[in-house]
C-alpha cells in the first residue's frame, strides 16, 4: 500500500458542450458582460471535453502539415447533437487541464523561453482526464472500434522530435514501475505553444494501451451519432503529474486520493473504478480476503454488501452518488486503514462507525457542513476541502489526528481556525490545511480555557482568548441553565492548574437567588476523571470524589475532569462539569496542604496530628514532627521528646494550647515549607485515682501506707480515711487526714481498708477508690526509746529503759557490753561485761572506766517468743572517783578476847595499799590511843585491856597510783565486855529489883545526813509512861555534847551531826511515874553527809523592770559547795532563754512581760551535786516611763536629723515629738517654758526625725519629747536644742530635663537645692549621631529657639547652680532630648485630577498647608513622595480595597477590570530623615468603561502579495463588542484611500491588486453596549510581489510577447444549476502593444479570436477576490472576457504581465512597483 497522491478537482465536473467556433465567439461577448453576477461555483478549472482528453495520451508523434485539422466524426457528433451531462473529475478536485498537442511553427524563438511562457504547466502537480459521460451504456463492440490501430504522431517537447520521443517512452516505462516517481513526473509536458502566437496546428495522439489497461477499466462515452472514445487509463494518466507537496502544487493538493497497489495479487486486490457500478450486490462477488479495494468514478449509492470485506485495508469510493447517512455497513470493516470518499454528495458523516485501525479518510468535494462523526482513535490525517463545512461542532475526538485539511470551505472565515483546530485535536496536529503549525496561532491556543475545545464541539463561537474564559462559562451556563437547581446560581465551574501529587482543587460556587428557592441545603457531589485529551472518553478516578484531588505521576501530561452533581433534598440535578489544564510534572518540594490535630483535648487522652501532604512529585518520605506547648500569652516551647505523631497528653499541658508543627521531607532530602496547627486549651481529667495499694506488712505496730497514682489536673487535698473491719464485716472510720496509719493492738486480727478520695486544685471531688489490706498481725516484742539512766561513773548503777510493743513484755534480758568507740556499729567488736540477764539494773565495774558501755535489750514475750534486740549505747564514756570508801564497818564481838573484823568498800580506781590503824576510846569522842601491834590489819583479837573501852579502825583509801583518799573510821558500837560470866551476873542483879527497867536500847537507821533515827528499846517494869530521851552528839574526842530540843525517840540528823557519833539516852519512866535507871544507848556514827538537796527554793526582790531579783534556798546534804544558779527568760510558747548564772538577775525590758525561772542545783563540799530544784516566777511588771538622754547633733539644709534618745520603763510607744525653730539658741530655762512660748518660735515637725529646709537655715532647732510607754503611760518631757544654727547645703540640681513647647522652643528646668539660689549658669548643647556634644554659643537661657543646625540631633541643656552667697555648685546636664526633627511634612488633601474612567489617567495631586513652616518643610526638607494605588475588592461601594503591588506611581491608567469598581490612592510624603506623614487618601467614584478606543493598531504581515494580514491592537473602553473594520489600499505619495469592498475581518488576504499600495485598515472601536469610538488606522509599507512570481513576471515582460493557457465558462446564465458549466480552452496572447484571447480550433472548426484590444484606457485587468482562479480581462464596454487558470500563482503572473506590458497608460510605472530598473 502507497501513499495517497494529493490531485486537484472542483465541487462538481461539468460535460464539456462543444459548437462551432463562429457561435463560440459570439456567445462570449453576449455571456461575459462587464460586472456579471454568474460565477461558475467550483473554485478550480474545468476539464476539457473526450478529445481533448483523448489527444493528451500519445503514444507516438506524427507531423501535421496544414495550419488546420480537420475535425472528426466524433468531434462533429458532440458539437451538434450532445446534450449536456454532468460528469465528475476523477481526482476528485480541480478539472485538470487538458493537455494539448500543437504543431510545432519555424520561429526565431527558441524552446526554452516558450516553457518558461508556460510556468503552470510545469508546476501542475497532477494531471487527470476527464471524459463525457455517455447517455447510454456502450456495448463491447463499441468500444472496440473507438480504439484506433494506426499509430498517431506525438507532439514534441523539445526542439528534437526523437528526444522528445525517447522521453516519452521513459515515462511510460517508469509509471508502469512506479507511479509516483518524481523524476518522470517532473518531465511530462502535454502543452506545447509556438513562439509567434499565430494560429497554431492541433495533431491528435491516441496513447497505445498499455499493460496497466487489462487491470483498469476503461470509461467510454458516447453521444447519439453513436461515435465512441475510449477513455484514458487512470493509471498512465498519473504519469502527466508532478510532485506531491510541492510549494507549486499547494493549491492542487486539496483532495487525496490513492494510487492503485500494483503490485498486490489479483486475490486481495479488486480495481473497478468507472465501471458504472450501481450496486455491491449486482453480482460484483466480493471476497472476504480482499484488502485493495477501488471502486471509484462509478454509480455507487449505498454500501450494503461492503460487509464481507473483513480485511479490506484500501477502499476508494470516490465519486459516486453516495450522499449518506448509511455509512453502518463499514463497521464490519475493522482492518480497514485508508478510506477514499471524496466526490460525493455526503451530508453528513454522523453514521460512519468507529473504525479501530483507521489512519487516513478522505471526505473533500461533497456536502458536509460539519465533520460530525464518531470516534477514530488512530486515524492521522483527514482531507475535508471543498465542502460546506462552517462550523466545527460535533468535531470527533481524534488523538492520533496529525494533519487536517479544510481548505475551501465556509469555516475559513472563522478567526483563529487553526488555532480552534488545536484545541481540539491536540498536541499530535502537525499540519494544517497543509502546512506546518503557526507559532502564533499555537501561541493562541494555549491562552484558551482547557474546556475550550469541548465547548468549540457543541458549538461554541471562538472569540478572543482574553474573553474566552467569560464566554465559554457563558455557553455551558446557557446549557445547564434548565438543569439547575431551582433558587441557585451558578458563579464558577473551574479547576486549578493541576501539578502531580499537588493539591488540585475543584471550585463549584452557587449562590441562592433571593426571588425563589427552597429552604433545603445545596450539597455538592464529585467525581473526577481522566482522559488523555479534553476530547477524550474520560475515565473515572476511583476514590477520587472529592474536592480536591491529587494527581499522581500517572496523571502526568493528562487532562482532569470534575463533574458536580448538585443534590437538593432529595432531588439529584444532572450533572455539570469543569476541565483542567494538562497535569504538569511536581517540583519536588513537598508542601503541607492541611494540617490538623484529631483527639479529645482531656489530659490522659492521646491526640494525633494529621499532616495531609502533596509531595510535588518527590518520593514520600517520613517528616519531621515535633510537638509545642503554648501557655496563657507566652511564646510556644518545644517539649522535648515529643516528635512523633501521637502524644499524650500529660499534667504540664493542662491550661495550655498545642502546637503541632510538621515539616514534609522526601526521601531525596528536599524539604518544605514547615506547617502547624494549634489546639484549643487542654482541660484537666475529672479526678480519679488508679493502681491503689497498701504498702507495708500489716503487723502490729508497723506504720503502712495507701499510695495510688492520681490523675485529673492539679491534685488539691484528697481526703485520705482509714477503717477497721468489725466483727460483723462492716467498716469503721478510725483515721482521716494522711494516708499512712501506725497498726495498734486493736487492729489485730483485722482487716484494714484505705480510702483514697481524689480532689483537683478547684476542689472537685472525684470518685473514691478503696483498697483492702491483710489480716493485721500480732507484731513480734520490740524495744524502742532506748535509754540507759543513771551515773555515768565507777560503782555507779545504771539502768536501761525502754518501750517494748508487741504484746505483753515478759522476761525481757539485758546484757552490757564496753566498747572504745563512742558510736555502735555491731555487736561483733564489743567486749561482754555481763551475761544475758533478766535484771535491767547494772553497777558499772571498775573494768568499764574510760570505755562507753553498751546495754543489748532483747525483748521477750510471755510465750517466750523473743523480738529483735536493739542497743543503746552511753552518752559519754565512764568516769573513774577519787579513792573512797563508800561503807566502813567492824563486825565480831565486843567482848575479851573477841576477834573484831574490819570491812570497807574501796571505790575509786584500783587499790593500791591502803593503810588500816586500830584505836582504844575511853569514851566515844576522844581521839583514841593507836594500837600500833595492829596497824596494817583488818582484825584484831582484844585484850583483857580493853575492857570498858571503845575500839575503832580506820581506813586511808589509796589507790594504786598513790593517790590518797579521804581516810574514814568506824568506832564500835558497845564498850568492850569481860567475860560472859560476869555479864549474867549483873542482869541478875537486876532482874531482882521492881523499879522500871530498859533491857536493851539500841539506834535505828542510817548514819547519813538528812536520814531519822528511831529509838529501838526493850523495857521492863510495868506500864511505861513517859520515857526522856535526850540525844547526845559525841565528837571524835569522846565528848559528848546533848543536842538541845531532841527529846522525842527519833532524831532527824542535820549538817551538824556529821563527823560525831549520835547517841541517846533513855530514862524510863513506869505509867505511875516511877523511874527508872537512864540507859545510854551505843553510838552510830560517824555521821557522813547525805546528798545535797534544796528544801525550799522562792524569790526575793520586785519583779518590776530594772529591778534586782535574788533568792532563799535551804540547802541540805553536808558541808554547801559552790551550787549552781540558773535565770531563764520563760516566754509565752513555753521557750526558755538563758540569762544568767549568778545569785541574782537584773530585770530588764527583755524581761517585760516575761516569766522568769531559777534552777538552783545545790552542790556539796565535795563537789556532789544534788538534784536541781526550780522556782517560776509571775510575769516582769514593765518600769515607769522614762526618757533617759535626748541629743540633738549638727543640722544642716536637706540632711535629715536623727537625735538620739533612750527610754526606759516597758515597750516604748509612740512619743510625742515637736519640733521648733527658734532665731536665737535658748537657755535650759527657756528650754522648758517652750511648749507655752508663742513669740519667734515655729513649729516645724512632729516626729522623731527631721529634715531641715530653706526656711530653718540660720535658725536653730529644738526638740520636745514626751516618753511614752506601749500602754499610753506617759513619763516625764525632754527637751534639747542644737549648738549651732542650720546650715545650708552645697548648691546642687537635679532632674534636669529638657521640655518640649513647640516644634521649634525646647525649654529646659532643673531643681534646684542648697541655700537661696543665686545667678545660676545655663547652657545648651548639641548631640550629633556619634555622640559629639557641641556647646551652642549664645544659648545662656532656659528658653532655646532650635535652628536647622539642630535638626538630626539631639539638644541637652546644662544647668550649672550657684547660691547666693556665690558657692558654685557642679554642672549638670539633662539627658539628650528626642532626635530634633522639623514640622512633619503634612498633606493637606488628596485629589485625583482625570476621570475615573477606563482608560483614563488617574493623577493624585497633594495640596500642601499654606502655612511658613510647612512651605519651608516641604521646600527643603521633603524627600520623596510615595503613592499606593487600591481597588475594592469587589463591584459596589464597599470598603473592602485591595492593594495593586506595582502601582506605586502618582498615576494610574484605569484599567478593563476596573469597570464597575471603586478606586482609591494614599498617599504618604517623607522627609530627609526618614518620618513619614500620615496617609492621605482619595477615593473615586465607580469606574466607567470608557469611551472605545484602540491603541497600538498595527498590521503584521511579510510584505508581499500572496500573505496573509492581520490587525491587531489595544482595544479599551469596556468590553468589546462587534467592532468594525475596514481595508483599504493607498497609493504611495497619495493621499486617497481606496476601498476594498467585502474586506471587514480582522484578517486580509493580499492579491495581486495590492502591489504598489499601502494597505490601510480603518478600525472603528464598538463597545458591547453600542458606543462606538474614534476609528484609527494603520498602514502598511508598500505591498511587494513575491520574489518567486517577480521573477517569472520578468522573465515574461523581458521577452515581449507571451501566450498563456486558460479556460473559458461559454454558460454562465444566471439561472443555471450551481457547478453545472462549460469550460473551453482559450490560449491568451499578450505582447507589447495589444492583447487578445483566441479559442483555439478543434477537427470541426478554425482557430477564433474572441477579444482583441490595446491597453488604451478602459482597458483593465479585473480579480475575482472570491476566486483566486479567474480574472477578467475588459477591452472595452462591449468586449471583456472572463478566464480561469488552474492556479492562483499563474492568475498573478498573469496579471502583473498584461500590467507590465500596459504600464505606459498608467500613473504609476509597474516597473517602479515591482522595483525592476527601467
Amino acid at each position: 500500500m502507497e501513499v495517497p497522491e494529493v490531485q486537484s478537482t472542483d465541487d462538481s465536473v461539468n460535460k464539456l458542450q462543444e459548437e462551432p467556433s463562429s457561435e463560440s465567439a459570439k456567445k462570449v461577448n453576449k455571456v461575459l458582460k462587464p460586472n456579471s453576477k454568474t460565477t461558475p461555483k467550483g473554485s478550480g478549472i474545468v476539464g476539457a471535453s473526450k478529445n481533448e482528453r483523448k489527444s493528451d495520451t500519445n503514444s507516438s508523434s506524427k507531423e501535421i502539415k496544414s495550419n488546420l485539422t480537420k475535425p472528426t466524426a466524433s468531434s462533429a457528433s458532440r458539437t451538434t447533437g450532445s446534450l449536456p451531462v454532468t460528469r465528475r473529475s476523477s481526482t476528485g478536485g480541480l478539472p485538470e487541464k487538458q493537455p494539448m498537442l500543437i504543431t510545432k511553427r519555424q520561429s526565431t524563438l527558441a524552446s526554452e523561453p516558450l516553457r518558461r511562457s508556460l510556468p503552470e504547466i510545469r508546476r501542475s502537480s497532477m494531471s487527470s482526464s476527464i471524459a463525457a459521460k455517455p447517455a447510454t451504456k456502450p456495448s463491447v463492440s463499441d468500444i472496440r472500434k473507438s480504439i484506433p490501430t494506426s499509430p498517431v504522431p506525438k507532439t514534441p517537447r523539445t526542439p528534437t522530435s526523437s528526444d522528445s520521443s525517447k522521453q516519452d517512452s521513459s515515462k511510460r516505462t517508469s509509471m508502469r514501475s512506479s507511479q509516483s516517481s518524481v523524476s518522470s513526473v517532473k518531465k511530462v509536458s502535454s502543452l506545447s505553444l509556438d513562439s509567434s502566437g499565430s494560429s497554431s496546428s492541433v495533431r491528435k495522439s491516441v496513447s497505445k494501451a498499455s499493460p496497466l489497461s487489462t487491470r483498469s477499466p476503461l470509461v467510454s462515452s458516447g453521444s447519439k451519432s453513436g461515435s465512441l472514445s475510449t477513455s484514458v487509463d487512470r493509471s498512465s494518466s498519473l504519469s502527466g503529474r508532478k510532485k506531491v507537496g510541492t510549494p507549486e502544487s499547494r493549491d492542487s493538493r486539496l483532495i487525496m486520493l490513492p494510487q492503485v497497489e500494483v503490485k498486490a495479487s489479483d486475490d486481495v486486490r479488486l480495481d473497478l473504478r468507472g465501471h458504472r457500478i450501481r450496486s455491491l450486490n449486482g453480482g460484483l462477488n466480493l471476497s472476504p480476503n480482499l484488502e485493495f479495494v477501488y471502486l471509484r468514478d462509478n454509480l455507487l449509492s449505498a454500501l450494503d454488501g461492503i460487509e464481507v470485506l473483513k480485511r479490506v485495508k484500501v477502499l476508494d469510493l470516490s465519486f459516486n452518488d453516495f450522499k449518506g447517512p448509511g455509512f453502518e455497513p463499514l463497521e464490519n470493516c475493522k482492518s480497514l486503514q485508508q478510506l477514499y470518499l471524496a466526490g460525493n454528495q455526503i451530508t453528513s458523516l454522523k453514521s460512519l462507525p468507529e473504525l479501530p485501525n483507521l489512519e487516513f479518510l478522505s471526505v473533500a468535494q461533497n456536502k458536509l457542513k460539519s465533520l460530525s462523526m464518531a470516534s477514530q482513535p488512530r486515524l492521522q490525517v483527514l482531507a475535508a476541502s471543498k465542502n460546506k463545512i462552517s462550523t466545527l461542532k460535533g468535531f470527533p475526538y481524534l488523538p492520533a489526528l496529525e494533519h487536517l485539511r479544510v481548505e475551501e470551505n465556509p469555516i475559513l472565515k472563522m478567526s483563529h481556525l487553526e488555532a480552534a483546530s488545536i484545541l481540539l485535536v491536540g498536541p499530535t496536529l502537525k499540519k494544517f490545511n497543509d502546512k506546518d503549525l503557526s507559532r502564533e496561532e499555537k501561541a493562541i491556543a494555549k491562552r484558551y480555557p482547557s474546556h475550550a475545545a469541548l465547548c468549540i464541539q457543541a458549538g461554541w463561537e471562538l472569540c478572543r482568548p482574553e474573553q474566552a474564559m467569560d464566554s465559554t462559562f457563558k455557553f455551558l451556563l446557557e446549557q445547564w441553565k434548565e438543569q439547575l437547581p431551582l433558587g441557585y446560581l451558578l458563579e464558577k465551574a473551574s479547576i486549578d492548574p493541576p501539578f502531580e501529587e499537588d493539591a488540585c482543587y475543584c471550585h463549584f460556587e452557587f449562590v441562592r437567588d433571593s426571588t425563589e428557592g427552597s429552604d433545603s441545603e445545596l450539597e455538592l457531589k464529585y467525581q473526577w476523571f481522566t482522559g488523555e485529551k479534553t476530547l477524550s472518553k474520560f475515565t473515572p478516578i476511583s476514590g477520587a470524589n472529592g474536592e480536591v484531588y491529587f494527581p499522581n505521576r500517572n496523571d502526568v501530561g493528562r487532562i482532569l475532569k470534575v463533574e458536580c452533581i448538585p443534590v437538593l433534598g432529595d432531588t439529584e440535578y444532572p450533572t455539570i462539569f469543569a476541565i483542567s489544564s494538562p497535569v504538569s510534572r511536581g517540583t519536588g518540594i513537598p508542601k503541607v496542604i492541611k494540617i490538623d490535630v484529631r483527639g479529645e483535648l482531656v489530659e490522659g487522652n492521646s491526640i494525633k496530628g494529621y499532616p495531609e501532604v502533596a509531595w510535588c512529585g518527590g518520593t514520600p518520605g517520613k517528616g519531621v514532627a515535633s510537638w509545642l506547648r503554648r501557655r496563657w500569652n507566652s511564646s510556644p516551647v518545644v517539649i522535648p521528646g515529643a516528635e512523633e505523631e501521637v502524644y499524650q497528653l500529660t499534667l504540664d499541658d493542662v491550661g495550655s494550647c498545642l502546637v503541632y508543627m510538621y515539616t514534609p521531607v522526601t526521601e531525596e532530602g528536599a524539604k518544605g515549607e514547615p506547617q502547624y496547627a494549634i489546639t484549643d486549651y487542654v482541660k484537666a481529667a475529672p479526678p480519679s485515682v488508679s493502681n491503689l495499694e497498701i504498702t507495708g506488712d500489716a503487723v502490729e505496730g508497723n506504720t503502712i501506707k495507701g499510695t495510688g497514682e492520681y490523675f485529673g489536673g492539679k491534685e488539691g487535698p484528697s481526703k485520705f480515711e482509714w477503717l477497721r473491719e468489725d466483727k460483723d464485716g462492716e467498716y469503721t472510720l478510725v483515721f482521716t487526714g494522711t494516708n499512712e496509719y501506725t497498726l495498734t493492738k486493736e487492729d489485730i486480727g483485722r482487716r484494714m481498708a484505705f480510702a483514697y478520695i481524689p480532689v483537683n486544685f478547684e476542689g472537685v471531688e472525684g470518685k473514691s477508690l478503696t483498697m483492702l489490706s491483710q489480716m493485721v498481725k500480732p507484731a513480734p516484742p520490740k524495744v524502742t526509746n532506748l535509754k540507759i539512766i543513771g551515773e555515768l561513773k565507777e560503782g555507779s548503777k545504771v539502768t536501761v529503759t525502754g518501750i517494748v510493743t508487741g504484746g505483753t513484755e515478759a522476761s525481757s534480758r539485758v546484757q552490757w557490753f564496753k566498747t572504745s568507740s563512742s558510736t555502735f556499729e555491731s555487736e561483733s567488736g564489743l567486749e561482754a561485761l555481763s551475761t544475758s540477764k533478766i535484771a535491767k539494773a547494772y553497777r558499772i565495774p571498775l573494768g568499764a572506766v574510760g570505755k562507753y558501755i553498751i546495754a543489748k535489750f532483747t525483748p521477750m514475750t510471755p510465750d517466750g517468743e523473743a523480738g529483735e534486740p536493739a542497743y543503746v549505747i552511753s552518752e559519754t564514756a565512764i568516769e573513774t572517783l577519787p579513792p573512797s570508801l563508800n561503807f566502813l564497818s567492824i563486825t565480831g564481838d565486843y567482848s575479851e578476847g573477841g576477834m573484831l573484823t574490819a570491812s570497807y568498800g574501796y571505790i575509786g580506781g584500783h587499790e593500791g595499799k591502803s593503810i588500816y590503824n586500830w584505836y582504844l576510846h575511853e569514851f566515844e569522842n576522844d581521839p583514841g590511843a593507836p594500837l600500833p601491834e595492829v596497824a596494817g590489819l583488818l582484825q584484831y583479837k582484844i585484850p583483857k585491856d580493853a575492857i570498858g573501852k571503845f575500839i575503832s579502825f580506820t581506813c586511808i583509801p589509796v589507790r594504786d597510783d598513790g593517790i590518797v583518799g579521804e581516810s574514814r573510821t568506824c568506832v564500835g558500837q558497845e564498850r568492850v565486855r569481860p567475860e560472859l560470866i560476869l555479864t549474867l551476873f549483873i542482869l541478875h542483879d537486876i532482874s531482882s529489883s521492881g523499879s522500871p527497867r530498859l533491857l536493851s536500847l539500841q539506834v535505828i537507821g542510817t548514819a547519813v545526813e538528812g536520814t531519822t533515827l528511831n529509838v529501838e528499846k526493850k523495857y521492863w517494869g510495868g506500864e511505861e509512861g513517859k520515857s526522856i530521851y535526850r540525844w547526845f552528839r559525841t565528837s571524835s574526842n569522846g565528848t559528848p555534847d546533848e543536842i538541845s530540843g531532841a527529846i522525842a525517840s527519833s532524831y532527824t540528823l542535820s549538817v551538824d551531826d556529821i563527823g560525831f557519833f549520835i547517841s541517846v539516852s533513855c530514862e524510863p519512866i513506869r505509867s505511875d511515874w516511877a523511874r527508872g535507871p537512864i540507859v545510854l544507848s551505843e553510838q552510830v556514827g560517824p555521821i557522813v553527809p547525805g546528798p545535797p538537796t534544796c528544801q525550799s527554793l522562792e524569790f526575793h526582790g520586785s519583779l518590776v523592770e530594772g529591778a534586782r531579783l535574788t533568792f532563799n534556798a535551804s540547802y541540805s546534804g553536808g558541808v554547801k559547795g559552790d551550787s549552781f544558779y540558773e535565770w531563764f527568760r520563760v516566754k509565752g510558747n513555753g521557750q526558755k532563754e538563758k540569762l544568767n548564772v549568778g545569785e541574782f538577775l537584773d530585770l530588764t525590758f527583755d524581761d517585760v512581760g516575761e516569766c522568769v525561772e531559777l534552777v538552783y542545783t545545790p552542790v556539796r563540799a565535795d563537789g556532789l551535786k544534788g538534784c536541781p530544784k526550780t522556782v517560776v516566777s509571775s510575769p516582769v511588771a514593765p518600769g515607769e516611763p522614762l526618757g533617759l538622754e535626748l541629743v540633738m547633733p549638727d543640722c544642716c539644709e536637706g540632711q535629715e536629723v536623727v537625735p538620739e534618745t533612750r527610754y526606759f520603763g516597758g515597750r516604748e510607744g509612740v512619743g510625742e515629738y515637736i519640733w521648733y525653730r527658734t532665731k536665737t539658741k535658748l537657755s535650759e530655762s527657756a528650754l522648758i517654758e517652750l511648749p507655752d512660748s508663742c513669740d519667734n518660735v515655729d513649729i516645724r515637725g512632729q516626729t522623731l526625725r527631721y529634715t531641715p529646709s530653706l526656711e530653718d537655715v540660720g535658725a536653730y532647732l529644738a526638740l520636745y519629747w514626751l516618753p511614752t510607754r506601749s500602754d499610753g503611760e506617759c513619763g516625764k518631757p525632754l527637751l534639747s536644742i542644737c549648738e549651732s544654727p542650720v546650715t545650708p547645703a552645697l548648691p546642687i540640681v537635679s532632674n534636669v530635663h529638657v521640655k518640649k513647647l513647640s516644634s521649634s522652643t525646647y525649654f529646659g528646668e532643673g531643681e534646684y537645692f542648697g541655700g537661696y539660689e543665686g545667678a545660676s549658669l545655663f547652657s545648651w548643647y548639641r548631640e550629633s549621631d556619634d555622640g559629639t556634644l557641641v556647646l551652642i554659643g549664645g544659648a545662656n537661657f532656659k528658653t532655646y529657639e532650635v535652628s536647622d543646625e539642630d535638626y538630626n540631633c539631639r539638644l541637652l541643656f546644662g544647668y550649672t547652680p550657684v547660691r547666693s552667697d556665690s558657692v558654685v555648685g557642679e554642672l549638670r546636664l539633662s539627658e539628650p532630648s528626642d532626635v530634633i526633627f522639623p514640622e512633619l511634612p503634612i498633606i493637606e488633601m488628596l485629589a485625583l485630577s482625570g476621570k475615573a474612567v477606563e482608560g483614563e489617567i488617574l493623577t493624585a495631586l497633594e495640596v500642601i498647608p499654606k502655612s511658613e513652616s510647612q512651605q519651608h518643610v516641604w521646600g527643603k526638607y521633603k524627600k520623596e513622595v510615595r503613592y499606593q494605588w487600591f481597588c475594592s475588592s469587589e463591584t459596589g461601594n464597599d470598603n473592602s480595597f485591595e492593594a495593586f503591588a506595582s502601582q506605586r506611581s502618582c498615576s494610574y491608567k484605569v484599567r478593563f477590570e476596573d469597570i464597575g469598581r471603586y478606586l482609591r490612592c494614599e498617599c504618604i510624603v517623607t522627609d530627609v530623615f526618614g518620618r513619614s506623614s500620615e496617609p492621605a487618601n482619595a477615593e473615586t467614584a465607580s469606574v466607567l468603561p470608557g469611551i472605545p478606543r484602540m491603541d497600538k493598531l498595527e498590521i503584521e504581515g511579510r510584505g508581499f502579495h500572496t500573505n496573509l494580514y492581520a490587525v491587531r491592537g489595544i482595544y479599551s473602553g469596556g468590553k468589546e463588542g462587534k467592532s468594525r473594520i475596514q481595508w483599504l489600499r493607498s497609493m504611495v505619495g497619495s493621499p486617497d484611500l481606496i476601498c476594498i469592498p467585502g474586506e471587514t475581518g480582522r484578517m486580509y488576504e493580499a492579491n495581486v491588486d495590492d502591489v504598489g499600495y499601502r494597505l490601510v485598515a480603518i478600525y472603528t472601536p464598538v463597545r458591547d453596549d453600542g458606543v462606538e469610538g474614534q476609528p484609527v488606522s494603520a498602514s502598511t509599507d508598500p505591498i511587494s510581489v513575491e520574489p518567486d512570481v517577480l521573477k517569472e513576471v520578468k522573465q515574461k515582460l523581458d521577452l515581449g510577447s507571451v501566450k498563456f493557457e486558460a479556460l473559458c465558462d461559454k454558460d454562465r446564465a444566471p439561472k443555471k444549476v450551481p457547478g453545472m458549466g462549460s469550460l473551453e480552452r482559450r490560449i491568451l496572447e499578450v505582447n507589447k502593444k495589444r492583447v487578445k484571447v483566441v479559442k483555439p480550433g478543434s477537427k470541426t472548426s478554425f482557430p477564433t479570436t474572441e477579444i482583441r484590444g490595446g491597453y488604451a484606457p478602459p482597458f483593465h485587468v479585473e480579480l475575482f477576490r472570491n476566486d483566486q482562479h479567474r480574472l477578467r480581462i475588459v477591452v472595452d464596454s462591449e468586449n471583456e472576457v472572463d478566464l480561469m487558470v488552474q492556479t492562483r500563482h499563474l492568475r498573478d503572473i498573469i496579471v502583473l504581465v498584461i500590467r507590465g506590458l500596459a504600464q505606459r497608460f498608467n500613473s504609476t510605472s509597474l516597473n517602479t512597483l515591482l522595483k525592476m530598473d527601467s
